[in-house]
């Protein structure tokens, strides 16, 4: 389904780069390999503690939280991150989710910035 959405979003070709990579868990390799064939200059993930800045900062990237992530956007644009917001939680049907579950459910997962974002729109979401 990502594939039909979002054009280009796999990427190719990092496979060469994985062996020389040093991570502390050896199984995140491939990720900072596709992100350095990507040239991207941030890893998201919740697992800050593999990504360490004392590797990553050779290939010019750094690994950010999610949460920090999904509040650098909000405050660039809030009401996207509200529309959306609004949008993931209509869409949960069986059962359906009230706002304030949702927020709960966002908090529960690792995101308390982006909980207490939406909190404080509940009326909007």
């Amino acid at each position: 389904m990502i594939n039909n959405a979002v054009e280009d979003c796999l990427i190719t070709g990092y496979e060469h780069i994985i062996e020389g990579l040093q991570l502390p868990d050896l199984n995140d390799r491939h990720v900072l390999a596709a992100a350095i064939r990507a040239g991207a200059a941030a890893i998201v993930t919740m697992n800050l503690k593999d990504f360490p800045d004392s590797v990553l900062s050779e290939f010019e990237i750094f690994a950010l939280h999610p949460d920090d992530f999904i509040l650098d956007l909000a405050d660039l644009e809030p009401p996207i991150l509200e529309r959306v917001a609004k949008e993931q939680r209509t869409s949960l049907r069986n059962p359906a989710v009230s706002a304030k579950e949702f927020v709960a459910n966002i908090r529960r997962q690792g995101l308390p910035g982006v909980a207490n974002f939406l909190e404080e729109r509940i009326d909007l979401i």
